[in-house]
């Protein structure tokens, strides 16, 4: 941690959660839908009933044939466990530090734009379940419901940014996010250009939604999304793009007014240099796939990297963050570098983290556990999440995350 870091940051241990190591074995008592969600993938099938087609494909696509999403997913099944037995792993613990803070579990919840479409008050649904559950969460630069708002309901929460493409409008957008008490930045950097999204196009989607027939006839079909978020939405007025710049952005709906996609082609480590001087919190750099952008971010005084290809959405054929997270690693030495891109299993983050990311961060699943139940399917799924963790790292014969290396995985079918 460099010199800019904040000293108001740090926080006294908290305990991780109790382990429900057993409740699969002997069944659940959840109630309801969620009494049948007994993983994070099953979050989808019904998240995909609920939603409207369009807001659906938005959540769920990525970009042209879909590559790269495949491949973060199936990246994770390269790797096998190698298992060590009778450890006593009964004080086990997956409490992690992080940039000055200790949190319950390895792995948080990533920024995603446009929640509030998913789930009525999405973002403050996933901030304030983050919030109880004690770990992070990452307000999106495209959120509907304002940072400030957000840091009030849940003050430990990150912003991530897509810069503006001018230097006074990324000036004034990092006061903005000092001034509302945000102690950890994110910009991400893998957005020279818009991602070829043909799914937006093919399931009716756009920012800002158009007025139509189809999208009336979306919304008409999904009477429960129709009246239970987005009505009940508007009755609190239009929401805004709130976050993209320091100024608010154009409306979510529109028939007419187009949305300032701020052309960023010219962007470079010029422009993060520049913030670097200007924000005193942590910088944590996303987007990164190489080890010389790493480097590169690390010799700026960044606190930390996220390794991602964006979650499939920017360039097909992009490689999945996992495969080149152990060269990263190496490079950077002692500089945190966290992950995200199909992780769907507490296996899957203990597979990261044994290839020496510090942290892990988890997007879609959280969004459609949303959509299902509001901030009870969010929590319900940090829990499922957490009881893998919990019982993953019993199996493997360890105490706590930090002891997990590659000594523990090896490579399938090789």
């Amino acid at each position: 941690m460099n010199q800019h870091t904040l000293a108001s940051s740090a926080a006294q241990p908290v305990a991780a959660p109790v382990s429900h190591a057993w409740k699969a074995f002997n069944g659940t008592s959840t109630k309801g839908v969620l009494g049948k969600v007994l993983a994070l993938e099953d979050f989808e099938p019904l998240a995909r009933a609920r939603l409207p087609r369009c807001i659906y494909g938005y959540v769920a696509g990525a970009s042209e044939t879909r590559q790269s999403w495949r491949d973060n997913c199936q990246a994770f099944e390269h790797w096998g466990f190698v298992t060590r037995v009778l450890r006593n792993v009964a004080e086990r613990s997956q409490a992690t530090r992080l940039l000055g803070r200790t949190w319950a579990s390895p792995f948080g919840i990533a920024p995603m734009g446009l929640a509030a479409l998913s789930a009525y008050q999405g973002d403050r649904v996933l901030a304030q379940a983050a919030a109880q559950a004690n770990i992070p969460f990452v307000i999106s630069g495209t959120a509907l419901t304002p940072l400030e708002a957000l840091v009030r309901a849940a003050p430990h929460s990150w912003f991530q940014a897509y810069l503006p493409g001018e230097q006074a409008r990324i000036d004034a957008l990092v006061d903005r996010v000092r001034a509302a008490g945000v102690e950890t930045l994110v910009v991400t950097v893998d957005i020279p250009v818009a991602g070829n999204r043909e799914n937006n196009i093919r399931t009716g989607f756009s920012t800002p939604l158009r007025p139509s027939l189809g999208l009336a006839w979306d919304g008409l079909s999904h009477p429960r999304w129709l009246l239970g978020t987005f009505l009940r939405t508007l009755a609190n007025g239009m929401p805004h793009f709130e976050n993209s710049f320091a100024e608010r952005g154009a409306p979510v709906v529109s028939r007419h007014v187009e949305r300032d996609f701020s052309r960023r082609e010219h962007l470079d480590w010029g422009h993060i240099e520049r913030i670097r001087q200007r924000w005193p919190g942590h910088l944590v750099i996303k987007g990164i796939l190489s080890a010389q952008d790493a480097l590169q971010a690390r010799a700026i005084g960044a606190d930390g990297v996220i390794v991602s290809n964006h979650g499939g959405r920017q360039l097909d054929g992009a490689v999945s963050p996992l495969r080149v997270l152990p060269e990263i690693v190496q490079a950077v030495g002692d500089l945190p570098v966290m992950v995200d891109g199909g992780v769907r299993r507490g296996s899957d983050v203990l597979k990261a983290l044994a290839l020496g990311a510090r942290f892990v961060f988890v997007g879609r699943p959280f969004n459609f556990a949303a959509a299902v139940a509001a901030r009870p399917g969010v929590s319900h799924a940090i829990e499922l999440l957490q009881a893998e963790v919990d019982r993953n790292l019993a199996m493997l014969g360890v105490e706590s995350p930090a002891e997990l290396n590659t000594g523990f995985l090896r490579p399938l079918g090789a």
